[in-house]
């Protein structure tokens, strides 16, 4: 969960996420040794004293900074790949889910159980207790396991929707007439918050997503207890 003095990302809550802080950590030092090493050589060059008013050409200077960005992108660009293979890979998921965008909610199906459907609206201020989050909290939370793999489904009815979680380093549009899949697994329990990150409409902020991560024990007794 943010805070107002967060600067950073949210503490991760699937392995996805970590790979992702992995690299953006990565990518950060590659780029503040290449804004030193720039910063040096432009206040060398005001600051020294050395000049060579015929100087036409440098075959080893020129070598240079054409090799050393081309390797510093390779470096960049290796785990950058191995992220993008790694997000879209599915194997073998345990649970599919449906999440269907709508103006301006969510509705879910469990199809791989008993066809469990449910809205999953916004809890407005009137009916909120001290334990709610504001704007973040839902009245049918997304119950589901942590450490399993689970393959999301993402549609539309109406417009284009984005079904977003930060805390585990997922964002996938719901657009209608067409399905979009990504798969995650959460690492460990608690609550996770997102919202959707695609304006559509007048209330494109009040259709947040709340997923409710547990044991697959309780989620087995979540299931035989839905009504």
């Amino acid at each position: 969960m943010a805070t107002w003095k967060s600067t950073w990302f949210l503490d991760s809550s699937s392995y996805l996420m970590e790979q992702l802080s992995f690299f953006h950590d990565h990518a950060l030092l590659i780029l503040m040794l290449i804004t030193s090493s720039v910063g040096y050589i432009m206040s060398s060059m005001f600051f020294n004293k050395y000049n060579h008013r015929y100087l036409l050409e440098g075959h080893l200077i020129e070598t240079i900074w054409t090799i050393l960005p081309a390797i510093t992108l390779i470096f960049i660009a290796l785990p950058s790949l191995k992220l993008i293979y790694l997000i879209d890979e599915i194997r073998n998921p345990l649970i599919t889910i449906k999440s269907i965008g709508h103006q301006w909610y969510w509705t879910y199906e469990y199809s791989d159980f008993m066809n469990i459907e449910f809205d999953s609206y916004m809890v407005s201020s009137n009916d909120m207790n001290k334990f709610n989050f504001r704007l973040l909290d839902v009245d049918n939370r997304t119950i589901l396991p942590y450490e399993t793999l689970i393959r999301l489904l993402t549609s539309s009815t109406d417009v284009i929707h984005s079904w977003t979680i930060p805390s585990i380093g997922i964002k996938v549009d719901a657009s209608p007439g067409r399905l979009n899949q990504l798969s995650f697994s959460l690492n460990k329990t608690g609550l996770f918050y997102g919202q959707c990150s695609e304006i559509c409409g007048a209330n494109h902020s009040f259709m947040p997503i709340s997923i409710e991560s547990i044991s697959s024990s309780h989620f087995l007794k979540w299931l035989k207890n839905f009504n």
